[in-house]
């Protein structure tokens, strides 16, 4: 079992990026690898346009130039400066946008949404500890906002504390009961280590809730292909993305999972643990 999660670790990590940045299809490899660490977009982003995931990577730069102007202008301008942060994460544009949320949380030291957000960035941008602390001050004990629960777990399964993290989730269940982000982040979380099938079990309950986005639908595509049934995986990115996009992700999931035979290596483990 420890080889199976071993395998299925290093899989994850390099594969997260596939479907949950799906929407950036056409930007640069560098890109996809700075948003790795959205995956789960356990946080609100104040605002931001919903389809702020589906957008190309042109539109994500017109946009950024768009709200940039605006930021300029009045930096202290809160939605302005979350929808811009937001959009600049999306283009990997990581440490940028952790600029400005540094600078917006500094402005609005006391903001629970500001402080969540800058917990997002930081995570984003790999500062884990201190994004664990930016949630955690943004979160009333007393009131509990299971976005930030659920925020906490996802950067608690980042440093490799996966109970605390599904505990998380599950209070984070318990206050905002099927919630389709928590469920695809406990999925996630089993994913992380190995368990593809419990993944996919949480993803499929996330996916097919009302409420599901897109990258919650992709989630799913990600840890079905990582089965080996791209098939199943390219249907289900479809249903999102273009049939050349996720033929696209598909056949780098197929690329990715050929290296030093990873697949294999998962698919004999099943097989093992399972006689």
């Amino acid at each position: 079992m420890g080889r199976q999660i071993s395998v299925g670790k290093r899989i994850a990590a390099a594969a997260a990026i596939l479907f949950v940045s799906a929407a950036l299809a056409g930007c640069s490899q560098s890109a996809r690898n700075k948003v790795s660490n959205v995956t789960t977009g356990a946080v609100a982003t104040g605002g931001a346009p919903q389809n702020v995931a589906a957008m190309s990577t042109s539109e994500l730069e017109a946009a950024a130039q768009s709200l940039g102007k605006v930021y300029i202008r009045d930096p202290k301008d809160k939605a302005v400066a979350m929808r811009y942060a937001n959009v600049l994460q999306m283009s990997g544009r990581t440490d940028q946008a952790l600029a400005v949320m540094r600078k917006l949380a500094i402005d609005h030291p006391k903001d629970r949404d500001v402080l969540a957000a800058y917990g997002k960035a930081l995570a984003a941008a790999g500062e884990l500890e201190p994004a664990l602390d930016a949630v955690r001050r943004a979160q009333t004990p007393e009131y509990p906002d299971w976005r930030l629960l659920s925020a906490e777990g996802a950067i608690l399964d980042q440093l490799g504390q996966p109970d605390a993290a599904r505990s998380l989730y599950r209070r984070a269940l318990d206050l905002q009961p099927d919630e389709p982000s928590v469920l695809s982040n406990l999925g996630m979380s089993y994913l992380l280590q190995g368990d593809l099938k419990t993944a996919e079990m949480y993803m499929a309950k996330a996916a097919s809730s009302p409420g599901a986005d897109s990258r919650v639908r992709q989630n799913l595509a990600l840890v079905v292909g990582l089965q080996g049934r791209f098939k199943e995986a390219e249907s289900i990115a479809r249903q999102e993305l273009t049939a050349e996009q996720a033929e696209a992700n598909v056949a780098y999931l197929r690329a990715m999972l050929s290296q030093n035979d990873s697949w294999s290596e998962i698919a004999s483990e099943d097989a093992r643990t399972t006689n």
